[in-house]
């Protein structure tokens, strides 16, 4: 073997240990984060694809811009659980239809587990988490954007809740809770109520279904017993009649509720 192909060798093999290197300090199922990328931006119509990075791991987000005159600000866009951040029930339609009501939008790809995964086995991913969002934030300060909005949907709530807690940008001025669930209880980084209990300075949006799932509705019955008490005015809830908790045939009745709760505490930029 000569030296030059010696050299080559080495290289090689130092940057597969440098990507394997980074990638081990991710517990998201990278390969299947990149498998919903490939599937999910050639069949974009709204927004473009965006490579964020934090912790050296760099990760899909999809952006997009108002199609008005005048911009409102930005609202962050977290999915559910095992899914990306053009997933068809609520995302999508928050995604590409904010937009057209003034607000930028931009859904990000949190981090995941294999498809048989339950939320219990999620609290190992929370650490990730805060890294991702500032990414979000960090990109939307970089546009000038001055009013953010947090939007989290189901396990992306639980996500956002966390973030709130540990990491939140001060620009970061309303959390918006879409059908939220209980999260795991006596998990400090994944107990949305005792999280809840302790976001300081923000107005909380909390949306559910009326027809939700039995945990989102006993989680809500908790978060508005503690909400007006812990947040005072800064805390409104607010139903979708007849929805579910993936809001099928009621998506335009979720962004249109969620624009309007942010137009009446969030003033134009």
């Amino acid at each position: 073997m000569n030296t030059n192909s010696s050299y080559q060798c080495v290289v090689v093999l130092l940057t597969i240990f440098a990507l394997s290197t980074a990638n081990a300090s991710s517990k998201s199922d990278l390969a299947k984060e990149k498998r919903w990328e490939e599937q999910v931006v050639p069949s974009l119509m709204v927004g473009e694809e965006m490579k964020l990075n934090a912790d050296s791991v760099e990760f899909l987000a999809l952006y997009a811009e108002p199609t008005t005159e005048k911009s409102k600000g930005a609202v962050i866009i977290l999915h559910g659980i095992g899914v990306h951040p053009a997933w068809p029930d609520v995302i999508d339609p928050l995604r590409m239809q904010l937009p057209d009501l003034g607000w930028h939008t931009l859904s990000v790809q949190m981090p995941i587990l294999k498809n048989e995964a339950e939320d219990t086995d999620y609290p190992p991913l929370f650490p990730e988490v805060p890294g991702r969002i500032q990414a979000g934030v960090e990109f939307l300060k970089s546009k000038g954007i001055k009013n953010i909005v947090l939007s989290g949907h189901s396990m992306g709530a639980a996500m956002a809740s966390y973030y709130m807690v540990a990491a939140r940008d001060p620009a970061v001025k309303i959390y918006a809770i879409v059908s939220g669930g209980p999260g795991v209880p006596g998990d400090e980084r994944m107990d949305t109520i005792e999280n809840f209990k302790n976001i300081k300075d923000a107005v909380i949006l909390d949306i559910n279904g009326g027809e939700d799932s039995k945990r989102v509705l006993g989680t809500v019955r908790d978060r508005k017993e503690y909400g007006p008490k812990i947040h005072g005015n800064r805390y409104i809830n607010v139903q979708v009649k007849g929805a579910d908790h993936f809001y099928r045939g009621k998506q335009d009745e979720l962004v249109n509720t969620l624009n309007r709760l942010l137009d009446s505490h969030m003033a134009a930029e």
